[in-house]
């Protein structure tokens, strides 16, 4: 929250010294600031002061404000007092003040040239005095320079001695430390092979352990399938022996069925014959009678119209009767059709009862006749029934065996488990162990989704780097990873309230790793890029590992830690810290912090794993025995049917002939109902047709007697109705004899044929080979069983002969692998012994080296000592015997000793002064420079306050002048500037060409002088009379005039 002021001033005059057209001033407060701009640009609340008081806003008397007597003390101020206000207003102390401040630093200039002309003088002097010195210093250089040649060539030799016995030493030791890593490479990988065989051992144990439980179940229930067999093969030995007097019983009754099939069969072709022809027999009956009905309506309809038109005088009386007729016919036209459509309706109603008491008669006598199918059906039913129990109890044995090889692979995993916690906890504290454990429960019981487990558990790394890893993290493998501080804070909290260790936790919202500048190079590897992790956790594995780098060396490793501020570390676990610090040495590698968390990780696992198949197989167990209690529901309710199906059978023939009976009886009343549809369709057709022959006769003119044309109708119809019942009678004969002959052969079928069928089906499953035996079976059954128990005892002798094979595979592999571990022993025995040996030799190379290092350190000492030598220097005495060097070399320090007193710093100190020389001339002419720009700086600011005290006098002048002519019409007023030379200048508006004139001479006679400071004080002269009298000071004047 802010706000600002903001001016804009017009500097067209160029009051403000700024060089633009307007000036822009602002301020800006704000709750915490308060700021300065000028056009735009930020500025200090002085700087904008300075500003304002060089264009006459000053703040120490602000003249455009003009408080009560203010004009009186102007009025009475002396002249003195008002030319220092008149500076003041023009702003003149900014100028004074930065002239100071130049004068004072033209002062120090001066004072630093005295200083440089005083040295400049010192130097001269002892150049001269070095240059004498230079010339001994020459020639006991030119010796001096062979005795260090003759001294580097003897050092050389013996650094290059010194260097090769190290080679020769670092050559055996790298050989001995290669064949050294490669014995305990095959050391290592001697014992993982050991903890191999041990655990294929263990686990190959387990398994024979597990093959003999289930071979000892198998042959349990072998024995108990083959007292089963046994008491099944009794079963069907006694079922055989019944079933050959059952067999002469159903060839006779087959007789007796197949005979009255055949009759039936016969008497159902020939009705299907005679159906047809009945049928176009009795539909050739109803055309010709209803032709006979329909001739013989018309003859007697021409008949009354004969008769009829004699009653009638004229055409109105026979129309007004054929009407009355006709509206007389109409109710017995309705009550026809009424009758019409409630026969349809009935003869509708007992075509469907008649098919579905066919249908359900059919469906009865498929059951009757499909007994035997059913009864079959059921027996399969009740068969696979029992398959589906005993298939059940064989996959619940299974169950059960899976069950108890479970607890006993539970048992231990639960031992391997124990022991990797008790193998993890050795690598950390007893609080971190604890901590760990009370965290691990903590977020079981509360179900805490932040909490993530420690950095080795949520990390998996090649073992090839699991040793540097090591190193790096120490103890952070164990640091606690945890989404927020609060799931942190609520974790320490329940640790220190169970009192249960202490632990670190890394919370990821917290966490803001810092990003290193890594090197990019191929022996420098970032350690990061090695680990493989969810990306959630990139900041907390950052934090720990995200500053080191994996080296082939040490020496590397400290070289990038020094050069890249990052932490080095090799594949074997040597480190350098990027604050300078070496560690390493021997490292214990049977003992892993990463590889325990990964068998406690792995045995967890295998634990939660196995309880939950535990937990899965016992619910597995419960619903099994559901299944089994249902299937043996299921057989239970088949068995029933079957039952209940044997004692439906006699119920079901009775109400089979019952529906024939009730069948009969519609069939009959269908006929009657469809004979009463044929006489209705035929009173219904002759009353129509009566009312069609009205409404014509109606429509033709009235006559006596009958026309031509029905009189020739008339003689027609009377031999057409002869020759049609003739025809009638003929068919109605011919369609008797067939109904006749229709009605025996259903008779016969319906009362004796289909009765004698029906009672013979009835007996076939009591004269059924098939009978239950002795035990309440069949004997198919009990052979199925018999099947069924045979393929069982089948299936359990090749299990166990495949579990004694897979005994006997495990046991020769136990064999083998024992022999395998025994030879492993053996060579991990020797290979120890090697090692030992090796490190028994490296100790005393190392002494060795340890002294071969020292002297090699003195040589390098004494080289350097000798300095920087020429590069000839070795190969001048390359070929020089090394005692003719020592002796050249005693010749040159004994002529070295008459160079004691030389000043050996003359060269370097004449160097020095000369350097100091130049410099120090360089600084005199930059300060003469300062001194010169100072002074035109003075200058120019003189010019400037001149400028400044004349535009302001001016400006007030002409100002005063045109207030007081204001105030005094007839009056002129006007400012005087006194100057030393008793010289006035009047600054009236009118006379400004004068006084610049004037003001031009008296500076050409004053030279480079400043002006102002020629002025003395600022005088009144008045004229309150005329504008041409002679002007009054202002102490001339009364106390009213002032």
């Amino acid at each position: 929250m802010s706000a600002f002021v903001e001016i804009i001033f017009d500097n067209s005059d160029d009051r403000f010294p700024t060089g633009k057209p307007e000036l822009i001033l602002r301020r800006t407060i704000g709750m915490k600031k308060d700021e300065y701009s000028l056009d735009r640009k930020n500025a200090t609340k002085s700087d904008v002061m300075n500003l304002l008081e060089s264009a006459g806003f000053s703040r120490s008397n602000p003249y455009y404000i003009v408080p009560q007597g203010r004009v009186t003390a102007l009025t009475n101020m002396k002249d003195a007092e008002r030319l220092n206000l008149l500076k003041e207003v023009a702003g003149t102390q900014v100028y004074e003040a930065r002239r100071v401040e130049s004068l004072k630093i033209m002062n120090e200039t001066k004072n630093k040239r005295e200083k440089i002309d005083e040295l400049l003088d010192y130097i001269k002097e002892r150049l001269t005095e070095l240059e004498e010195e230079k010339e001994e210093l020459r020639d006991y250089q030119e010796k001096d320079k062979e005795r260090r040649c003759l001294q580097y060539t003897i050092d050389h030799r013996e650094q290059t001695a010194i260097a090769n016995e190290l080679e020769n030493l670092d050559e055996q030791r790298q050989t001995g430390v290669d064949d050294t890593d490669d014995n305990s490479e095959r050391f290592l990988q001697g014992e993982k092979d050991l903890a191999e065989i041990d655990a294929q051992i263990s686990e190959l144990k387990q398994q024979v352990d597990f093959m003999k439980v289930d071979k000892r179940q198998l042959e349990d229930e072998r024995k108990d399938s083959a007292k089963s067999r046994a008491k099944i093969e009794l079963d069907v030995k006694n079922l055989g022996d019944g079933q050959s007097a059952a067999q002469q019983a159903k060839s006779q009754y087959q007789a007796d069925l197949r005979r009255v099939q055949e009759s039936i069969q016969e008497h159902e072709d020939e009705l299907e014959e005679i159906l047809p022809e009945y049928k176009v027999k009795v539909e050739k009956e109803a055309t010709a009678k209803s032709e006979l009905d329909t001739a013989e309506g018309i003859r007697r309809r021409l008949y009354e119209k004969q008769g009829r038109n004699a009653r009638f005088r004229n055409k109105k009386e026979r129309d007004d009767w054929l009407r009355e007729q006709i509206n007389g016919s109409y109710p017995q036209l309705a009550k026809i059709k009424a009758v019409r459509v409630q026969n349809a309706e009935d003869i509708a109603e007992l075509e469907k009862d008649i098919a579905e008491s066919e249908a359900e008669m059919e469906q009865l006598r498929e059951q009757l006749e499909g007994r035997g199918n059913s009864n079959d059906a059921l027996q399969k039913q009740i068969e696979d029934a029992k398959s589906d129990r005993d298939r059940l109890m064989d996959e619940r044995k299974g169950l059960w065996r899976e069950d108890a090889k479970l607890d006993s692979v539970l048992s231990n995993a639960q031992s391997e488990l124990r022991q990797a916690e008790k193998e993890l906890s050795r690598t950390m504290d007893q609080n971190t162990s604890r901590g760990l454990a009370a965290v691990r429960r903590i977020k079981q019981k509360h179900g805490l989704e932040g909490a993530y487990g420690t950095l080795a558990e949520l990390v998996e790394v090649d073992d090839r780097y699991r040793r540097a890893i090591e190193v790096t993290a120490g103890q952070s493998l164990f640091h606690y990873v945890v989404d927020t501080d609060d799931t942190a804070t609520k974790l320490i909290e329940a640790l220190q309230k169970e009192k249960s260790g202490r632990l670190t936790f890394i919370p990821l919202n917290r966490v803001k790793p810092k990003r290193v500048n890594m090197p990019n190079a191929n022996d420098a590897i970032p350690m990061i890029e090695k680990l493989r992790y969810d990306p959630m956790y990139e900041n907390a594995f950052q934090q720990v590992f995200g500053q080191t780098i994996i080296c082939p060396s040490l020496t590397i490793a400290g070289q990038y830690a020094r050069s890249h501020n990052v932490n080095g570390v090799t594949l074997d676990g040597d480190r350098s810290d990027k604050k300078g610090a070496f560690t390493g040495g021997s490292l214990d590698t049977r003992h892993s912090r990463l590889q325990a968390v990964r068998n406690v990780s792995k045995w967890r696992d295998e634990c939660d794993t196995h309880k939950a198949r535990s937990i899965e197989i016992k619910h597995a167990l419960e619903r099994k025995d559901q299944e089994i209690t249902q299937a043996v529901g299921g057989l239970q309710k088949i068995e029933q049917k079957r039952v209940q199906q044997e004692n439906s059978y006699g119920p079901m023939r009775q109400e089979l002939r019952s529906m024939a009976s009730s069948l009969d009886n519609k069939k009959d009343s269908l006929d009657k109902k469809q004979r009463a549809k044929a006489n209705i369709e035929a009173s219904f057709k002759s009353l129509n047709d009566q009312q069609t022959a009205h409404e014509a006769e109606i429509a033709s003119p009235f006559k006596k007697d009958l026309t031509q044309e029905e009189e020739k109708t008339l003689e027609n119809l009377n031999t057409t109705v002869q020759d049609l019942r003739r025809q009638y009678s003929d068919l109605a004969s011919t369609r008797s004899d067939l109904e006749s002959r229709k009605t025996i052969l259903e008779i016969e079928l319906r009362e004796d044929l289909r009765p004698r069928l029906d009672q013979l089906k009835s007996q076939e499953y009591d004269n059924s080979s098939d009978r239950a035996g002795p035990r309440g079976g069949t004997l198919k059954q009990a052979q199925s069983d018999l099947k069924r128990i045979n393929t069982t005892l089948s299936t359990l002798e090749s299990k166990l002969l495949e579990i004694d094979t897979q005994i006997d595979s495990a046991t020769t592999s136990i064999t083998a692998l024992q022999i395998q571990h025994t030879q492993i022993l053996t060579t991990q025995a020797e290979i120890a012994r090697t090692i030992e040996k090796f490190q028994k030799r490296t100790e005393k190379s190392i002494q060795k080296r340890r002294l071969l290092t020292t002297q090699a350190a003195a040589v390098n000492q004494r080289i350097r000592d000798l300095g920087i030598l020429p590069s000839s220097a070795l190969s001048a005495h390359a070929k020089t015997k090394s005692d003719q060097v020592v002796k050249r070399l005693h010749k040159v320090n004994e002529a070295l000793k008459k160079y004691s007193h030389v000043n050996k710093k003359a060269f370097e100190q004449y160097n020095n002064f000369t350097v100091q020389r130049d410099t120090l001339t360089k600084r005199r002419e930059e300060l003469d420079s300062s001194h010169a720009s100072i002074e035109e700086l003075i200058s120019v600011l003189d010019l400037r306050k001149d400028e400044a005290i004349e535009r302001t006098f001016k400006q007030v002048s002409r100002e005063f002048a045109r207030v007081f002519e204001r105030l005094v019409p007839a009056g002129r007023g006007r400012l005087v500037i006194q100057r030393k030379a008793e010289r006035e200048v009047d600054g009236d508006g009118d006379d400004e060409e004068e006084e610049e004139e004037e003001e031009e001479r008296e500076q050409q006679r004053q030279g480079n002088s400043s002006r102002v400071e020629n002025y003395t004080g600022v005088g009144i002269s008045v004229s309150f009379n005329s504008r041409h009298d002679d002007q009054q000071r202002i102490g001339q004047l009364s106390g009213g005039q002032k």
